[in-house]
């Protein structure tokens, strides 16, 4: 039997722990070893006073079908109206035979998408879409500007040097800096043209002008082509009723089922190599090391502090420890606020409880305030708020670096500081707050500059590891989503069982610029 030993329980990690065990439990015993008391990685669901925090938003969406068939084993659709859809009567696909959201708690919801975004107070469809209301939003010199400018684009095309380059050749100079420069420079810290294009290429695969006018035609001639809906532009999405971190509980539960062990509170702090293999990891436990030695090892774990917990010198090239060390990443806050009403007004024709705004997020390009997103729960699942009819839960996301002002802000005055912007934006009342809460998440999101650039060195590194795969969100410094991630564990374990020494098919998930596009018979926008 061989020893495999998983470091970190996100999606990747128990997806690869699964994959082991679910036809091999006499053939691999499985550890994995998770940093945190709670399995599921940033896609975990906090708990606070009866209401339930999503971080960051995890739209269950996949172009993989085979991904979808995971959750859906995992988690069978609703076959009954949730408690929203029953009092508002919407109508969603219903799974025949599927368990009732009321009754029962193993179950996936079907939910609409509807993300816009806040810009000069006013809500614009996101992505923008080419309508009347957006057009009247902009007013007609801000209009007449975009439309000549994206004309410009269409024939004067930059390289795509930086990101700021990708987002031009896309949508024109105008509708950039509208909203795309701003925003993006609140998520990573750094203005666009100081970031490499490869993270548009990731997010926002063949999402342009062009792309918003075909799905524009599609809908209005009732043609509905699956396959190459950008994910930006699907309408609904799959959730679990407790959210993300409902699900991958339910897969850790499997994991364990199957004989494999979930070790929490285990954060791998040393690697010990002989030759060119992992021999054990030492986690701190109980103020003392514990070594686990394995055959194999599936790593998770930040490339910054898989590197760093080589402690031998001889093992790493100082070239290759500078790379590993100036991998940047950006870190992420939320905080909750549990209200008696927002003052946004749903002028829209979808019901809601409450009449609230039917968003799921709202993309905050006001550029004279720090909040980048704001999550409304109530709309991803009625299930995650104590009480959805009379009460409105958010959470408003916040990028920034660990150690910067705000990070190091008390949770009560950077609660006020969130709870004075909204209010600047007039979205709330400050008396309207019932309360609330602040999570902090380091490394939230691998970031595309400073040596990013020189990761393909780091990456021919690891490669000489012969039992060593690196898979997840982290794990490969990708801003993946969640099925990219599963995916890269699915590939990892496909070449353990197949005893393949490649790695190149585990590194080149979400490389192809066409994934977004087709599907792939071996294997979305969750920004």
């Amino acid at each position: 039997m061989k020893k495999v030993i998983i470091i970190g329980a996100g999606p990747a990690g128990l997806t690869a722990g699964y994959e082991l065990l679910k036809d091999n439990k006499e053939e691999y015993e499985v550890i994995i070893l998770e940093a945190e008391n709670e399995v599921g990685g940033i896609s975990k669901t906090i708990k606070y006073n009866g209401n339930r925090m999503d971080i960051g938003g995890h739209r269950f969406f996949s172009k993989d079908e085979s991904v979808m068939k995971f959750w859906k084993d995992l988690m069978p659709l609703q076959g009954e109206p949730s408690f929203d859809d029953k009092i508002l009567k919407r109508q969603k696909p219903l799974e025949n035979g599927g368990p009732n959201p009321e009754t029962e708690d193993n179950v996936m919801l079907v939910r609409d998408r509807v993300s816009r975004i806040y810009y000069l107070k006013k809500f614009f469809d996101y992505p923008v879409s080419l309508k009347w209301e957006t057009f009247k939003n902009m007013g007609f010199l801000r209009t007449m500007k975009a439309g000549f400018s994206y004309l410009k684009s269409i024939f004067v095309k930059k390289e795509e040097t930086s990101l700021e380059n990708f987002y031009i050749n896309r949508f024109g100079k105008e509708l950039y800096g509208m909203f795309f420069e701003k925003y993006t420079e609140k998520l990573w810290g750094r203005h666009p043209s100081e970031i490499a294009a490869d993270w548009g290429a990731q997010r926002v695969k063949g999402l342009s002008i062009t792309a918003v006018i075909k799905d524009m035609f599609s809908k209005i001639f009732g043609k509905k082509n699956k396959e190459n809906t950008e994910t930006s532009l699907i309408e609904q999405f799959w959730y679990p009723k407790y959210g993300p971190g409902e699900l991958w509980e339910v897969l850790a539960k499997e994991i364990e089922n199957l004989g494999g062990k979930i070790l929490k509170n285990y954060e791998v702090q040393k690697i010990n190599l002989e030759e060119n293999k992992i021999k054990s990891v030492e986690c701190m436990v109980d103020g003392k090391f514990d070594v686990i030695s394995g055959d194999i090892f599936i790593s998770s774990m930040p490339l910054k502090d898989l590197v760093e917990s080589i402690k031998d010198d001889s093992k790493v090239p100082d070239n290759i420890r500078k790379i590993a060390t100036g991998l940047p990443y950006r870190d992420f806050m939320t905080v909750g606020l549990y209200l008696k009403k927002l003052d946004l007004k749903n002028k829209t024709p979808i019901k809601t409880l409450g009449n609230i705004v039917p968003d799921c997020w709202i993309y905050v390009q006001e550029p004279d305030v720090k909040l980048g997103r704001i999550q409304i729960f109530n709309n991803w699942s009625p299930y995650l708020v104590e009480n959805p009819e009379e009460r409105v839960w958010i959470g408003l996301e916040y990028f920034c670096d660990e150690g910067d002002k705000y990070w190091n802000m008390s949770d009560k005055d950077f609660i006020n500081f969130a709870i004075d912007e909204l209010v600047s934006m007039g979205i709330i009342e400050k008396s309207d707050v019932l309360d609330s809460h602040r999570e902090k998440i380091k490394k939230a999101y691998p970031a595309y500059f400073d040596t990013y650039s020189e990761i393909d060195k780091l990456i021919e590194y690891l490669n000489m590891y012969d039992n060593l795969y690196c898979i997840g969100r982290n794990g490969q410094h990708r801003y993946n989503n969640m099925d990219h991630s599963m995916v890269t564990a699915i590939e990892a374990v496909k070449n353990i069982k197949g005893n393949i020494k490649s790695r190149d098919n585990i590194w080149n998930v979400n490389t192809d610029k066409e994934y977004h596009e087709v599907k792939s018979e071996n294997m979305e926008k969750n920004i």
